[in-house]
């Protein structure tokens, strides 16, 4: 893949992204926060772009989102088949509600 094509596909990233956390954000803040494993400082800057700012942010060349599951047992928990994939999740959103959220 050429970096061009690279860099398209990174915009497309961030712009579904965006566009996505923005709208959850707008309906439901706390569980957005959750879901996204954002603060509440990030929330607010997300809620309040404007539809020219999302997309200068999707074309900043740098994914604006990160890779939550740094603990492998989360990673684990979401990945696997289990008999009770219900339960699976639900430690897995346990243990990720623990972690620190991210920052500006």
């Amino acid at each position: 893949m050429k970096m061009d094509e690279m860099l398209d596909e990174m915009r497309d990233v961030n712009l579904n992204y965006l566009m996505l956390a923005q709208n959850m954000i707008q309906h439901d803040k706390a569980t957005a926060v959750f879901r996204l494993g954002i603060s509440q400082d990030v929330a607010d800057l997300i809620e309040n772009l404007t539809p020219a700012q999302i997309l200068k942010l999707a074309s900043s060349g740098m994914l604006v989102s990160r890779f939550r599951f740094d603990d492998g047992m989360v990673l684990n928990l979401l990945t696997n088949y289990t008999k009770d994939r219900a339960l699976a999740q639900s430690h897995a959103a346990i243990l990720m509600a623990g972690q620190a959220m991210a920052t500006v």
